[in-house]
């Protein structure tokens, strides 16, 4: 077994190293790029490692927890479960990856120490929020994170930027107002905030029933804002002004992530399931993450600004994640459970892929793509690859999670399900499959631009960046029943909380 003082450390050190990367970069300012180019790359590098770590002590057994006193009965407490560590996992492979990306994309920006600074802050917090052991702690990063991304959505300094900024803060604000509320509510009621498998509030619901059902709403509109449920969803195609990425940070790892993995914590540990039924609110969650599901797609389906599309479908593909939490099951846990993996890498791929169109060929319209493939082809391989696999096309890693979540709809008697899953796969072809035709069925226009030299590390970091994803996608799809696969992990996750 670990030695308890490593225990303790581990956990506040996979959070602090971003943490301490932020202020060495803002203290180096703009004139050392070298510096914080390698405080950036060996930050990530060392957070990676510790994930590893981390996760392979729980694995063995390990029980890793830190906790420290705020106020009496009021802790900040950050541990180490399986569920945390799917989380860290993603978030730590993919901030790795987007170092790699954003330093070659913002090359020729200004304000790069102020861009990077923030984006190790960002990554602070959503390490906080998977590593957090209550609810008290989750609420503390969950702000943070709120405060942290802002100043990336606005870089720019533009007047769009900054509206959509304003925007921006007016919802997860908001939102993080109801979050408290709901906070102080559960420990006047429960004195309790401790995230528990199986949830903790079951003991007071023949007490309290209609002070739950009232809690749990503020819960799923405090955390909905960032998870972008209908009708809190507004900011994110807003957001889109942001540089490219930023919103693959934002859409694959960071901000919807945050709160899609704080409802599942709601859901599995903090009423647990079984109560979430009890109280009637499983149905209205239901219908209400399917609603979010279809309209998403179908708001897609209209926008010929390649980011907007894409963003309109991560507004779909983040309730796959509520949706199967909330239908219960092991089958339909796992699919929303493993979605969190999966969408983060196809989203970031194709996030990466739509930069790259923009920053190189200056194409950000579905017209402007035509021909891509002839340019850019390892590029659109792999935008190809993660828009197939959003549909849910074999083997790639979508395919997976909605061959568990229609599974686990029929197993718990959730047949119309299928339907909300067979129509938003059916929309998700209709707005991905015109753009792959664009990309390699159509000749490039006489007028197109020339690509734009940024030289050859440049260019070749940011396809790196998108090949490494995309292949992921694809690997991880194809290895899905073998150890170690996120899959695996998953259902070794849904086990501990529906045995």
């Amino acid at each position: 077994m670990m030695p308890a003082w490593l225990s303790q450390s581990l956990p506040p050190a996979v959070v602090l190293i971003s943490l301490l990367a932020a202020i060495l970069i803002f203290a180096a300012g703009e004139a050392r790029q070298r510096f914080r180019i390698v405080v950036n790359l060996l930050a990530a590098v060392i957070k990676f490692g510790l994930v590893v770590w981390i996760g392979l002590a729980v694995m063995a057994g390990n029980e890793l927890e830190f906790r420290f006193d705020i106020l009496p009965r009021l802790e900040l407490v950050l541990r180490a479960d399986a569920l945390s560590v799917l989380f860290t996992s993603l978030s730590a492979l993919l901030w790795l990856v987007t170092t790699v990306y954003a330093v070659a994309y913002l090359e020729r920006d200004r304000n790069r120490a102020r861009f990077f600074g923030f984006f190790s802050l960002c990554v602070t917090s959503t390490m906080g929020i998977a590593m957090a052991g209550n609810l008290f702690t989750f609420f503390l990063f969950y702000e943070l994170l709120t405060l942290a991304t802002w100043p990336l959505v606005v870089h720019s300094g533009s007047r769009e930027a900054l509206a959509s900024g304003r925007l921006y803060l007016r919802y997860t604000l908001s939102g993080g107002v109801l979050l408290l509320a709901a906070l102080v509510w559960i420990h006047g009621l429960a004195g309790d905030l401790n995230f528990t498998p199986g949830g903790f509030l079951a003991v007071h619901a023949q007490d309290h029933g209609v002070q739950l059902r009232l809690i749990f709403v503020l819960l799923v509109a405090g955390l909905g804002v960032k998870a972008a449920l209908f009708p809190l969803h507004r900011w994110l195609p807003a957001a889109m002004v942001a540089p490219a990425p930023v919103s693959a940070l934002l859409h694959a790892v960071a901000v919807v992530k945050a709160g899609a993995f704080g409802l599942i914590r709601v859901i599995e540990d903090i009423y647990g399931h079984a109560l979430v039924v009890e109280l009637g609110l499983q149905l209205p969650l239901l219908l209400l993450a399917g609603y979010t599901i279809v309209h998403g797609s179908v708001i897609a389906l209209r926008q010929t600004n390649l980011k907007l599309r894409l963003a309109w479908s991560t507004v779909s593909q983040v309730s796959y994640i509520l949706l199967g939490v909330t239908l219960g099951g092991q089958l339909a846990t796992i699919g929303g459970m493993v979605h969190l993996v999966h969408q983060g890498l196809m989203k970031i791929t194709l996030f990466f892929c739509a930069g790259i169109f923009a920053l190189l060929l200056g194409a950000k319209s579905l017209d402007q793509l035509d021909g891509m493939a002839r340019r850019l082809p390892l590029v659109s391989v792999c935008f190809t690859v993660a828009a197939l696999g959003m549909i849910g096309i074999p083997p790639i890693a979508g395919f997976i999670s909605k061959w568990y979540l229609a599974s686990g709809a029929i197993a718990v008697g959730q047949p119309w399900v299928v339907a909300v899953l067979i129509a938003s796969t059916l929309l998700n072809a209709a707005y991905f499959l015109p753009v792959i035709q664009r990309i390699w069925m159509r000749s490039p226009p006489a007028d197109a631009m020339p690509m734009y030299d940024h030289g050859r590390l440049v260019h070749a970091s940011l396809v790196g960046a998108a090949v490494v994803t995309a292949g992921l996608s694809l690997v991880i799809g194809l290895l899905a029943a073998q150890p170690y696969s996120p899959l695996a992990w998953v259902i070794s996750v849904a086990t501990e909380y529906l045995p």
